[in-house]
């Protein structure tokens, strides 16, 4: 896995042990800071939830101005014609004496300013499972950023112990490299006695070239493991300390609790019963109590204020149709998860017995290794003085030489198992 960072734009010339480097990288890596802005939205979801305990509260301003009245009556509007006449010798009769008109226009322009409160007092269980819910998902994005960080973590561990294994094989290349020069001298100078023929410098010859393009591999493959190490932690170079220097990581782990990935599973079980609940909510009666007042003048050119309190009552008749399905499906979603718990418990037990098992058998080839190591140098040595003595070919010698290289090598590759496999043991809780 190639982590993202952020830079920081630095280079750091002090060798980094493993630790060092999980410490930049909880800093600056990408994957971990984006892990942990989820769980600040988590947190803000769960903010929002918590406001639908309250009233919710709106303001509405209205101001109208029309071409002509919205609502217009007078006595020729009446549909009674015996009461149109009465009406309207009525009026002749005080027109003179009074501005009162034949007609009434309302409405030709009006200003009101409310507002409006409103509690929900039953929502069917809604409100409080979208908060559980809420709740849920503030600690599944916190174990998320726990598995994040572990993931990188391993990543990190990785290619730190991909640049210090190849460093340790550099080195041994060079032990390779000086035993040849030695070597060389020797033959060059038994060459020139004419003790040996011109085949064994050549042998030797191209033993050195070979050794010497094995270096420029392992150069290479440091550069390019050296330059991930440094993206994967935010700066701009680095430099890692060598073999034995580091013993591992000491940044806390999950070493005797369940994992995170257990947990989370059982949270996706939680949830989904909580979003059960809710959509049985939404089928069940809603209840709210509310207030409103206003103040202004929406039909006459007076001002005035009112207000009112109310209860509205909801009842879903056709809900439960939909309803039923929801159910269903949320039934299957839960026994979907159950069934993941299940595997991920039988597979994780497994893991965590290969990773014991690896560690286990490093740590005994290990000393195997170191036994063959020791072999290695004195069948070396002694192949190195019966050439001398003209008793060994100086096939023999070069065929040692291998022999030793490779029994170095291999206690490097044994050791990173070892210490990788510990790692991992840590991880899935031993």
């Amino acid at each position: 896995m190639v982590c993202a960072v952020v830079s920081v734009g630095m280079a750091l010339a002090e060798p980094l042990s493993v630790d060092s480097c999980l410490r930049l990288a909880a800093e600056h890596n990408a994957d971990i800071l984006m892990s942990r802005l989820e769980i600040e939205k988590a947190r803000e979801v769960k903010a929002q939830v918590f406001t639908k305990f309250f009233p919710q509260v709106n303001a509405g301003f209205l101001a109208y101005h029309a071409l002509n009245p919205l609502l217009e009556f007078g006595i020729a509007d009446i549909q009674s014609e015996d009461a149109r006449k009465v009406l309207q010798a009525l009026y002749d009769l005080v027109k003179g004496e009074t501005d009162v008109q034949n007609e009434i226009s309302l409405m030709r322009h009006g200003l009101t300013v409310s507002g409006t409160a409103v509690q929900p007092l039953f929502m069917g269980g809604r409100i409080v499972n979208s908060y559980k819910l809420a709740g849920l998902g503030v600690e599944a994005a916190e174990l998320q950023a726990a598995v994040s960080e572990r993931d990188v973590q391993e990543s990190i561990e990785s290619t730190y112990y991909l640049v210090v294994g190849l460093k340790a094989k550099q080195q041994t290349a060079d032990t390779g490299l000086a035993l040849l020069d030695s070597l060389q001298r020797t033959v060059m100078v038994a060459r020139r006695a004419g003790l040996v023929t011109e085949s064994d410098v050549l042998q030797i010859e191209l033993k050195r070239n070979e050794m010497i393009a094995s270096k420029m591999q392992l150069e290479n493959g440091i550069l390019l493991a050296s330059q991930l190490l440094a993206l994967q932690i935010g700066v701009d170079s680095v430099e890692v300390a060598p073999m034995g220097s580091s013993k591992g990581s000491n940044v806390q782990k999950f070493e005797g609790t369940q994992r995170p990935e257990v947990r989370l599973l059982a949270l996706r079980v939680e949830a989904e019963q909580l979003r059960k609940r809710i959509a049985i909510g939404e089928a069940l009666p809603q209840i709210a109590l509310g207030g409103t007042y206003y103040w202004g003048n929406p039909v006459k050119q007076e001002y005035n204020h009112n207000g009112l309190l109310f209860v509205t009552a909801t009842v879903p008749l056709t809900q439960w149709w939909e309803t039923s399905h929801k159910i269903r499906e949320h039934n299957a979603t839960i026994r979907q998860y159950e069934l993941q718990q299940q595997h991920l418990t039988g597979q994780m037990e497994l893991e965590r017995k290969q990773a014991l098992n690896t560690m286990m058998e490093a740590q005994a080839l290990l000393r195997s290794d170191s036994a063959a190591l020791k072999m290695a140098k004195e069948n070396y040595r002694l192949a190195v003085i019966n050439y001398r003595a003209g008793t060994n070919t100086l096939t023999d010698v070069l065929h040692a030489n291998t022999l030793l290289l490779q029994a170095q090598n291999a206690i490097t590759d044994r050791t990173i198992t070892y210490i990788t496999a510990r790692r991992r043991l840590k991880d899935l809780g031993n």
